[in-house]
Parts: C-alpha cells; structure tokens; sequence
C-alpha cells in the first residue's frame, strides 16, 4: 500500500513540472456524478436554459455522462423522486432539441435528517451506480447518530457516498474519522473546486492531504451554476488537471 501512495504522489508533484497539454479536458473521467442541474428545485439551475448553458459546457469539457443530484432536503427543497424525474425529463428533451451528445440521469444529494431515516424505511432511493447513494449532512455539527444511520443504510442494502467530506468542520478537528467513514464502507467524494481554494485554504488543505492518503473514491463537479463551470474549465488548464489525472477515481464506471 505504502509504496503504491509513494509512488503516485511522487509522480503527481513531477507531473507539476510539465507543461499542461493545450486540449486539455476531463474526458479521461468520462462521468460526473454530483450537480445541480434540474431547472427551479433547488439552489442549482434556476431556468432551463441555465441547465442547457452548464451542460452543454460538461458537453465541451469531455464529459460523456452526467449523474444530476437535486437536493433533497426537506426545510429547504423538498424534492421527491417524481420532482426529480420530472425535471429530468424536461432536460433530457432540451438536450435532445440541442443535438447534444451527453447522457444525463437523476439520483439525488440526500442531507441525512429524520425525513431522511423516514425515507429510507419507506421507499428506494435514487441511487448514483447500483446500491451507492450520495448523502450529505451539516458543514458546521456531526449528525448525533452518523454511524448509526451509515449502518442502517448499509442494512438496506445501500453504500453510503459521503459528499464533499473536505468541507465538514468538525472532521478537521478528528482527522481520524475520515478514515473510519472508509472503514466502515462508505465512499468518499471530493468536490474538484476544493483543491483550487475556491471554499478556502483550510478545506484545500484537508482535500490535499485526503487525496495524499488516497481516501477518495469518487470526484463530482458540484456545479451549481456558470461560474463554476468556468473554474472547472480553467482547472483544466492549469497544474492543478495532473492532480486528477494520475489519481484512480471511479467515475469512468458509470459511464453508459
């Protein structure tokens, strides 16, 4: 394990020193599988021609999936498995109207609460690949019973994708718990932007040393809207597009 870890962050600070290749892109990761694309259901696209524009620039940057994850967060946005499809369908028709070439399906961004437990005893989840489901919580406080719930996914039958585990505070403090997530089954997700700086140098820094460690297994977008469809452009461009180069994430799987 050890030499393997060595081996791949030596080759990923040598590969700082190489010139970006001008086309660069993300095709190599093929799928995305956190977004925000469903137009006027939660705090990601608010029209249909902002998920067309944000699309259509994934289309542009190489992507040939993309998992869409609406919020489903019940003070805030609460969807339902018939919001979500229904907004994926009138999606799916403008990609089609637009001749673009991309594939996109719906799961969802769970944020783990009480309705959250109540959903799970009663109906199936949406799911990103199989039995994985993407599942959120506070930045600011741990949920009192995460392992708990952790379990009672696991005991129907579905593995927990942590989203975005470098920007949960109060893991910055325990450095330990993330690999107790990984221990106990879950998967990690990195939000690309967050080895950028873009949600600060703190939440950089814990996506750096999580990536070192190779703790991730999956890396979503988390786009919400254009601006951050031209930081993800931009990365492409810059340093930072080795980091995900030589790094084994999984996306490439749920391409279809």
């Amino acid at each position: 394990m050890f030499p393997k870890l060595f081996n791949w962050k030596k080759q990923e600070e040598k590969s700082h020193d190489l010139p970006v290749p001008a086309n660069a892109d993300w095709s190599f990761l093929g799928a995305d599988m956190h977004s925000h694309f469903i137009p006027g259901i939660d705090d990601g696209a608010k029209t249909i021609d902002d998920s067309l524009h944000m699309i259509s620039a994934m289309k542009n940057m190489g992507y040939r999936t993309i998992i869409t994850t609406p919020h489903i967060m019940i003070d805030y946005y609460p969807n339902t498995r018939q919001t979500i499809q229904n907004g994926l369908v009138k999606v799916q028709q403008v990609i089609k109207e637009n001749n673009i070439d991309i594939t996109v399906r719906a799961a969802a961004e769970y944020y783990i609460d009480e309705y959250f437990m109540k959903l799970l005893e009663t109906e199936p989840l949406l799911t990103i690949y199989n039995n994985e489901v993407l599942v959120e919580f506070s930045m600011m406080y741990e949920p009192p019973m995460l392992f708990e719930v952790i379990f009672k996914m696991q005991a129907a039958g579905y593995r927990p994708i942590i989203a975005h585990p470098e920007r949960y505070l109060f893991f910055h403090r325990n450095f330990s718990k993330y690999q107790e997530l990984k221990d106990r089954g879950c998967l990690l997700q990195l939000n690309m932007l967050s080895i950028t700086g873009h949600y600060g140098k703190t939440i950089k820094a814990i996506a750096d040393e999580l990536l070192a460690k190779r703790l991730y297994d999956y890396c979503g977008s988390d786009m919400h809207h254009e601006k951050h469809a031209s930081l993800l452009k931009a990365m492409a461009g810059s340093k930072d597009y080795y980091t995900f180069a030589h790094y084994p994430f999984l996306n490439s799987k749920l391409c279809c």
